[in-house]
């Protein structure tokens, strides 16, 4: 038989000396073994379990919802979110109306990088939306993941270090291998047409892309915000409002270095 994984997650409601205990050894009389275990927020815990035996899982669920002190919240097969809460200790925020839409703060960097990581892992078209004001990190953060995903990176057009506009790439940088990192406002403001040419080309290629500052690109092309699989916003700190306002059509004296 296969070993088979699942993510348990349940909110306490009396944290009595003994109860983590108590959940682990009912575990191990059904010869369930636990991966890793961690608060996910405060007063909820989260568990990633191991078994070879699915009616032995459905007998820990069932066991589990006598215990009085606690209330099962998840039990399923692990997502990418549970599996970056329990190594992170806390759950990425996602917008309850746009479910693609992830937000994370500056002090969650590290959070950050490990989830876009994962997503570049995809050998496919995937295209991703990271907004945020300047110098919050979106750049360090797309190489940091690219790195941490084993992936090579090229700048389409950047202010990292100095403005970056490509108009054509080296052959062995057109892979599936290569993460393709696009500022929408240098992109669509401060480019020619070569350019933009280029960017086309890219959008069509079966890899990973990344658009800064995606609301500008959008308004600037013919790109829609449904084209994108997965929106990331980054703040320095909570309900910190991302603006564009010092962003003119055809002109921009929006710092994004």
């Amino acid at each position: 038989m296969s070993v088979k994984e699942w993510y348990l997650e349940y909110q306490i409601h009396k944290n009595r000396p003994g109860l983590l205990g108590d959940i682990s050894s009912i575990l191990g009389m059904l010869s369930c073994n636990i991966v890793t275990i961690n608060g996910v927020d405060d007063m909820r815990r989260g568990m990633l379990i191991r078994s070879v035996d699915d009616d032995q899982i459905l007998r820990f669920r069932t066991i589990l919802e006598t215990i009085e002190d606690i209330t099962v919240t998840k039990f399923r097969e692990p997502r990418l979110r549970d599996r970056l809460a329990i190594r992170h200790g806390r759950y990425i925020e996602r917008d309850a109306d746009d479910r693609k839409t992830f937000r994370f703060v500056r002090m969650e960097l590290g959070l950050l990088v490990d989830f876009m990581a994962e997503l570049f892992k995809r050998n496919e078209h995937y295209l991703i939306g990271i907004r945020g004001m300047p110098r919050v990190g979106k750049t360090e953060s797309i190489v940091a993941a690219s790195v941490c995903a084993n992936k090579r990176w090229s700048f389409i057009s950047s202010t990292l270090l100095r403005q970056t506009v490509r108009s054509q790439l080296a052959d062995d940088e057109l892979s599936e291998e290569h993460i393709y990192i696009i500022d929408g406002i240098v992109s669509t403001m401060r480019a020619n047409e070569k350019h933009r040419m280029l960017v086309r080309d890219i959008m069509r290629l079966p890899a990973v892309k990344v658009v800064e500052h995606p609301d500008i690109f959008i308004r600037e092309t013919e790109y829609e915000l449904d084209d994108f699989d997965c929106i990331i916003e980054l703040r320095n700190e909570e309900g910190e409002e991302i603006t564009y306002d010092m962003v003119e059509s055809g002109f921009s004296s929006f710092d994004i270095s």
